[in-house]
């Protein structure tokens, strides 16, 4: 596993030096590095000395207590010096330095994610999104009139109108079941997509960790119990990737699409899609393909015109998420969500809509507070104190989501629940 005193001395020679650092730096770090190397993963999660340097690590505008990082995080200075760098050198002469130099080192970069996430490089596409990825697998693979598709309740809305598309242009139907938040376990889960499966359900369209309240599903459960039926299963992993450590293996899925600008902390607008080898051939791409890239995962990028910094950077994001360590990084994410939830949990009124188990959740969490419009909340907390957070309005509850991330420091997130404190107590301000 890198070492702390590896991943910030990577950090210094590759060029990402810290403004707040003196000429003594590395020697300072090295000797910081000293008392964290080959300790326990939780005493590492409270040692704010070892946090600061990674806070440090980002530009960021401290006047706002940015906790709305699920929706799109800001990258490290050493990905923003490599994306300007790339950027740079693509105006310089683009026809030969974007198209003939910087693309083809895509390559590298898959060969990265594909190492990372634990697959073949042959099975990996690089795209802008999440939605770009699970669009590619709604709108490509093949189905038939009645055919059905089966999704919650609590899927991201634009996965859900991309399937209602095909409702209505093909005649497909989609089944979308509840489910309580939080629920009594993941194997209640999994129980409910067994019992909705009918003879015509073709496809089963599964979040790996949900975008309103954080839950973590049991995917490898899913996944079989759909395979021993011959139904296939596309997994949303858009908050899940480089959130908390897990393996292609892991999951067994055969469809995974997922953001790399949220959790891996990478350039806005870039994902990734995985697509088992053997699924490739029968899956229409987009944007179409020549013939001859029928087998290729490649055929899935043919988008036309654009820009070679953005995927390429995605190498330096993973050598920074690999050098903090996955799971260190879990853990302090979880360590983050748990210090205010636990504490506002003991509020009348308050219910985290999250599970504590780790095992269902990490640092995207949601809290309900009763009599309080969660869009006056919001905008009251933006306004009067310049915290960020998400309003979260669904059909079935209300709420408000908390996603922190590395940079974000202890004080911001007891400032943010201390304010929570004082609304619950005295109410909003008329």
């Amino acid at each position: 596993m890198t070492t702390r005193r590896g991943f910030l001395e990577s950090l210094l020679t590759a060029g990402a030096a810290l403004p707040a650092l003196r000429d003594d730096a590395l020697p300072r770090l090295a000797r910081i590095a000293r008392h964290v190397d080959r300790r326990p993963t939780d005493d590492v999660t409270r040692d704010e000395d070892f946090w600061l340097e990674v806070q440090q690590a980002f530009t960021l505008d401290r006047t706002i207590i940015n906790l709305n990082n699920g929706g799109v995080s800001p990258s490290p200075r050493i990905v923003q010096d490599a994306m300007r760098r790339y950027l740079e050198y693509s105006n310089t002469a683009p026809a030969y330095t974007m198209w003939q130099v910087l693309e083809p080192e895509i390559e590298a970069v898959r060969h990265r994610l594909a190492a990372s996430f634990g697959c073949d490089p042959e099975e990996m596409a690089i795209t802008r999104n999440a939605s770009e990825a699970l669009e590619i697998v709604q709108l490509g693979i093949p189905l038939e009139r009645g055919d059905e598709v089966l999704t919650t309740t609590q899927d991201y809305p634009r996965m859900l109108t991309t399937w209602h598309q095909r409702e209505r242009r093909e005649g497909i139907v989609l089944r979308e079941i509840g489910f309580p938040v939080p629920p009594p376990s993941q194997d209640d889960l999994a129980d409910r997509f067994a019992r909705a499966i009918t003879p015509k359900t073709k496809v089963i369209h599964v979040c790996h960790i949900t975008n309103l309240t954080g839950q973590i599903f049991p995917i490898r459960k899913i996944v079989r119990l759909a395979r021993e039926r011959g139904i296939e299963v596309i997994v949303d992993g858009a908050h899940a990737f480089a959130h908390f450590p897990f393996t292609r293996d892991e999951l067994d899925c055969d469809y995974y699409g997922t953001s790399l600008h949220k959790w891996l902390l990478a350039p806005h607008g870039t994902g990734f899609l995985y697509v088992r080898k053997a699924k490739i051939e029968r899956l229409w791409p987009l944007m179409a393909a020549p013939p001859e890239m029928n087998r290729d995962v490649r055929k899935f990028e043919e988008i036309g015109t654009h820009p070679a910094a953005n995927h390429n950077a995605i190498a330096e994001a993973l050598t920074f998420h690999e050098g903090l360590g996955p799971e260190r990084k879990a853990a302090r994410l979880r360590y983050l969500f748990q210090r205010w939830a636990k504490r506002l949990d003991q509020r009348p009124g308050v219910r985290i809509l999250t599970p504590y188990d780790p095992a269902q959740s990490c640092g995207l969490a949601s809290l309900s507070v009763e009599g309080l419009d969660v869009n006056k909340l919001v905008a009251f907390l933006w306004d009067k104190h310049r915290i960020l957070v998400t309003p979260i309005v669904h059909k079935e509850f209300s709420c408000v989501r908390v996603t922190p991330n590395v940079y974000t420091t202890l004080p911001e997130v007891d400032r943010f629940t201390d304010v929570m404190e004082d609304v619950i107590r005295k109410g909003l301000p008329a």
